[in-house]
């Protein structure tokens, strides 16, 4: 079964589903969705600038926790146009909190210098921008449909030209003017993750077997405060950092305040500080968790404000009014990925990719809590843009197929990664972890690994959420960005080069 559409969008998140609304006016577009995706599992909220806060010192708190490595023209774009985006987005019937006076109610979170995270239900944003969107789209009356996306095809000159589905029991090929990737990250390439398991750097992977580039592998972000429920697989309940925002503090086994001294917005420092710190406290007393004290919050503000989290705490017998709550890290974000520009682009023409699957830059070496739902409103339409503005007036042939191969062992994959490329990293374990995932195939899953761990071993310095104990400072001279395409053998290699800043 074959059938043609002028773009499609691969991926039912904040990104896609925002690129396929810009579109739906003037393409017919067709979004793909292989599963649940992790805009519904977002809990804290939408960073932005509105009223008496201004977008620069947004951008400037955007910097400081991106380590100096975000792009500094994107994310001007992302706190300038993030306004607009988000009025918009009420507009189509976002339903966010608002206080008693019908402003926005707005929060505070880590590294954030003033309270600008908007947020819906309580702790429920991520549930809300998917409703609203997904709602959106429909009205639009755009095509959804649900299937694993294992392929691309390309034309005789390198355009893509559509991609291959698994749906229903058959493979469909779909041909398309252009092809939008909205994956999200790699949060299934690790043991355990906050994200659902459908995400799992598929994107990725087709992304570079068509012959694009990814930058910044090696900041994968660890969330400090997933709900320890005493499972170490698959997806953990997050407890937002708005617990935190509203005075939680957290504490170590011995009931001392962890982050005490360690930074001046102590509690609120950005994650990758806070992440090693419970880190560094948790092999210090040989405990497995650290405690998130939420005791001195007004029990009403914790019922209104976090229901999610209640509920979370409830299923594992823990009374968040009362009691402290086991938190330890789990990996949440990758602020690198495939290579764009200001308008997703991949250099791959006819391919773009938007959202967490796409390094725009705006994250740098650390992504800025609530930064990532703003990013996909905001570039999702400035990839809607783009396409509206310059798409070919027809579909090249198609000359050839790249398509995804199954992984070999993926727990084993998970189990390595997870192992040496964590929140601490050295030169031996990342060694040891090229030389044990040599023999596990191309897959998908292999293919993120690998490019983890090569863009980890090259980068010999610490900084954001890249932490090498080997290594543990951050070093002036690497300026530079790590990129990674793959080789003859279809093995990823790195090669340092500057950000593509087209």
């Amino acid at each position: 079964m074959n059938r043609a559409v002028d773009v499609v969008v691969i991926g039912a998140g904040a990104a896609g589903l925002s690129a396929a609304l810009g579109l739906a006016a003037t393409r017919e577009v067709l979004v793909l969705s292989a599963g649940d995706g992790s805009t519904p599992w977002a809990q804290g909220g939408v960073s932005v600038a509105f009223g008496d806060d201004d977008p620069l010192d947004h951008a400037h708190d955007t910097d400081i926790a991106g380590a100096g490595f975000c792009d500094p023209r994107n994310v001007r774009a992302l706190v300038e146009e993030g306004p607009q985006r988000v009025a918009e987005f009420i507009a189509h019937g976002a339903l966010f909190d608002r206080r008693e006076d019908g402003s926005l109610s707005r929060t505070l979170e880590g590294g954030h210098s003033h309270p600008r995270i908007v947020h819906a239900g309580g702790d429920a944003t991520g549930a809300e921008v998917d409703r609203a969107l997904r709602a959106a789209v429909r009205a639009a009356g755009v095509e959804t449909m649900a299937g694993r996306t294992i392929g691309l095809t390309k034309s005789a000159s390198g355009r893509v030209t559509g991609v291959l589905v698994q749906a229903g029991g058959e493979t469909i090929r779909i041909d398309a003017r252009a092809v939008v990737l909205a994956t999200g990250g790699i949060g299934n390439a690790y043991l355990a993750s906050t994200n659902p398991s459908a995400v799992r750097g598929d994107g990725i992977a087709l992304a570079l077997l068509a012959g694009a580039s990814l930058v910044d592998m090696e900041f994968v972000q660890f969330h400090p405060t997933a709900l320890f429920t005493g499972e170490t697989r698959g997806q953990l309940p997050l407890v937002t950092e708005a617990v935190r925002g509203e005075g939680a503090v957290l504490r170590d086994a011995r009931g001392r305040l962890i982050m005490a001294g360690r930074h001046p917005r102590a509690d609120l420092a950005p994650r990758d500080v806070v992440a090693r710190e419970i880190e560094a406290a948790m092999r210090r007393d040989g405990s497995d968790h650290v405690w998130l004290d939420a005791r001195s919050i007004a029990p009403d503000v914790l019922r209104r404000r976090f229901p999610t989290v209640l509920a979370a705490c409830a299923s594992i017998g823990v009374d968040l009014l009362s009691e402290q709550i086991p938190v330890a890290p789990a990996e949440h974000f990758l602020c690198g990925g495939i290579q764009v520009d200001r308008d997703g682009a991949t250099g791959v023409p006819g391919l773009y990719a938007v959202g967490e699957v796409a390094a725009t830059g705006v994250h740098g070496a650390n992504r800025l809590a609530s930064n990532s739902l703003l990013e996909g409103l905001v570039f999702g339409r400035r990839v809607a843009t783009a396409l509206t503005l310059d798409l070919p007036a027809s579909t090249e042939s198609t000359s050839y197929e790249v398509v995804l191969t199954e992984d070999r062992e993926p727990e084993r994959i998970r189990a390595i990664l997870t192992k040496y490329a964590g929140i601490r990293r050295d030169g031996a374990g990342l060694a040891a972890a090229a030389e044990e995932l040599s023999a596990l195939g191309n897959g998908p899953l292999a293919t993120v690994a690998r490019s983890v761990i090569a863009a980890a071993t090259a980068r010999q310095e610490s900084r954001g959420c890249h932490w090498r104990s080997d290594y543990p400072h951050t070093d002036a001279r690497w300026t530079e960005h790590v990129t990674i395409t793959l080789d003859e053998n279809g093995l990823p290699k790195t090669h340092d080069a500057a950000r593509a800043s087209a």
